[in-house]
């Protein structure tokens, strides 16, 4: 059972109920996955709800379900947020890819001081969508119940309030406290801030720690955007017993 088709939000997903897969995920499953009658896949609501179903019709057109079995995962708490900021290439979008599989809750684009990237108009709204697919996509690779939400693009006030009512973690390789000594005590969701490709301006710097930011490092070793965040990831669900 090495699939995960997601359905509307709104599905209904009970035991015995019947489901349909349409459009490109049935193209998918009838096509790529090759699911044959009586075989068993899982549909879920990319928001929590997550069923086993086994195959009752099947066509490139249509795959008609019935749901098994069902299962509901809550929230994990605290929530673990990414601000990214755009990147050239591909970079900032394998972060996404990498974060989503890891289990990042929330992820925000951000256009940093350095960051090569512009989104403007129709590029921004352009540039959100693939992040979201991409979050779609890596969610159904890795079987997550939950889609992580992506925001639209930030601006640097925007994620400077955000240190209001959110643990803000600040990757940076000079920083002398190792992240993996973070401590928390209450449940507001930490938001890890990685910068581009020339990492964070020294005034970028200052007002997120003037903000109430605290300073991270990882390692000895400088990462790529691409992979700070990912790193930054595993390191924090392991700290706090996420895995």
């Amino acid at each position: 059972m090495a699939h995960l088709y997601l359905l509307d939000a709104t599905a209904e997903l009970t035991q015995g109920s019947e489901v349909s897969l349409l459009g490109d995920e049935a193209r998918h499953a009838a096509s790529v996955g090759r699911i044959g009658v009586g075989e068993e896949t899982l549909v879920g609501n990319g928001v929590g709800r997550i069923a086993r179903a086994r195959a009752l019709k099947v066509s490139p057109k249509e795959v008609v379900l019935e749901v098994v079995d069902v299962r509901n995962d809550d929230p994990v708490v605290p929530e673990i947020w990414l601000v990214q900021a755009l990147a050239k290439g591909d970079r900032d979008e394998r972060a996404i890819q990498a974060c989503t599989e890891l289990g990042v809750d929330r992820i925000i684009p951000w256009a940093s001081a350095r960051s090569v990237s512009v989104w403007r108009g129709e590029k921004a709204r352009s540039g959100v969508e693939r992040w979201r697919r991409i979050a779609t996509e890596a969610s159904k690779q890795s079987l997550r119940s939950r889609v992580p939400v992506v925001q639209s693009l930030a601006t640097s006030s925007e994620v400077l309030n955000l240190a209001k009512d959110h643990h803000l973690v600040v990757l940076h390789p000079d920083a002398p406290t190792r992240l993996m000594d973070l401590s928390i005590t209450d449940d507001r969701p930490l938001v890890m801030v990685v910068g581009a490709e020339g990492g964070l301006s020294p005034a970028e710097i200052e007002e997120l720690t003037r903000a109430g930011a605290g300073l991270y490092r990882l390692g000895k070793t400088v990462l790529r955007t691409s992979s700070a965040g990912p790193a930054a990831l595993a390191v924090l669900n392991g700290a706090l017993g996420r895995w």
